[in-house]
């Protein structure tokens, strides 16, 4: 429990998110709790090795979870027992498959938000016209909707990287009736000696009434209340992902969609839609948040934009062609 503590407190003054530093922590107890108990100085590259070929054989997880565990023990004993592995790392590593998204027509996502209702019709409407991840439209905060400029500013996207996005004007109106049910929501809890919102350490030692300040409060609040039971104070917190996934499910099954959707098939559906109405595909990957432009470019393949869609130079001089007889049904004799 001394190491899981070392790794916790390097985590943290790595900045890694909560959830990695919560996923790499699980993997470094699995992987004791798999050779019984051994303690982890007495492990090396085959007590690793065993680790990654039983969930890879015998728990059957994917590619991506593979290289996670792998990641999260890689780290743990490098930096926490200073005993780097050797280069299991490349023959360790486990192929991902490439997959193309699901992606969602016009029609269907008409039909989709159409069995939505309330606040999940207007997350789902945002997810699918600003392309933002789920997460990233929970954490959104009132003073991050620009609507004079139709943007939206996300801050902490994966990665650690803020962004602008656009904000379809059509949900200008949508959005401001909203915040008003929610500005009375958060001056009730003002009233009744709450209305403190989460946020970090750093910001809540510098700007100590921040935390009751409408610009800090979530865009889509919990309907309930927590309590903090470090600080000892009820807070409200931003709704759970989860509560959009059972909402976005009800409606995928009310809409009679075989499709394998999530929302976050909402963003994959924004770019490839953004793509079909000719905007560049540089600024949709600014839109995304993607790192390499070769994330994007799957889009295109959905889009059927591949060496199968390219005009074949040939067709352009086809004129020519006829006139010199060159299209001409072949001779059948010999």
């Amino acid at each position: 429990m001394k190491l899981i503590a070392q790794l916790r407190r390097e985590m943290r003054l790595r900045n890694y998110s909560p959830r990695t530093a919560k996923a790499y922590e699980q993997w470094t107890i699995r992987l004791v709790r798999y050779h019984g108990g051994l303690h982890p100085r007495e492990m090396h590259d085959q007590e690793v090795i065993a680790f990654l070929t039983h969930l890879a054989v015998n728990k059957q997880v994917a590619a991506a979870t593979q290289n996670q565990a792998l990641n999260a023990l890689v780290f743990f004993f490098r930096h926490i027992l200073k005993n780097p592995l050797g280069d299991i790392t490349a023959a360790a590593r486990a192929k991902a498959p490439r997959r193309l998204p699901v992606v969602l027509s016009r029609e269907e996502i008409s039909t989709l938000l159409a069995n939505l209702n309330g606040t999940h019709r207007l997350i789902a409407a945002l997810l699918y016209g600003s392309g933002l991840r789920v997460l990233e439209g929970l954490q959104l905060r009132t003073k991050d909707l620009d609507f004079s400029y139709s943007c939206i500013h996300v801050h902490n996207g994966k990665g650690k990287k803020d962004r602008i996005v656009a904000l379809p004007e059509v949900l200008h109106l949508p959005l401001r009736q909203h915040l008003h049910k929610i500005k009375l929501l958060h001056q009730q809890d003002l009233d009744s000696g709450f209305g403190e919102v989460d946020l970090p350490v750093s910001l809540k030692r510098k700007y100590r009434s921040a935390a009751k300040n409408w610009a800090w409060q979530f865009i889509f609040p919990a309907s309930r209340r927590y309590k903090d039971a470090k600080e000892e104070t009820e807070r409200r917190f931003h709704l759970h992902p989860t509560a959009v996934q059972k909402a976005f499910r009800k409606a995928l099954r009310d809409s009679r969609m075989t499709k394998p959707a999530s929302p976050h098939t909402l963003r994959h559906s924004f770019a490839t839609h953004a793509l079909e109405n000719g905007l560049d595909i540089r600024t949709v990957q600014q839109q995304l948040g993607h790192s390499s432009l070769e994330t994007t470019e799957i889009y295109t393949h959905v889009l059927k934009r591949g060496g199968q869609a390219v005009r074949n130079p040939l067709e352009d001089i086809f004129p020519t062609m006829q006139e010199l007889g060159l299209n001409q049904p072949a001779d059948p004799s010999p």
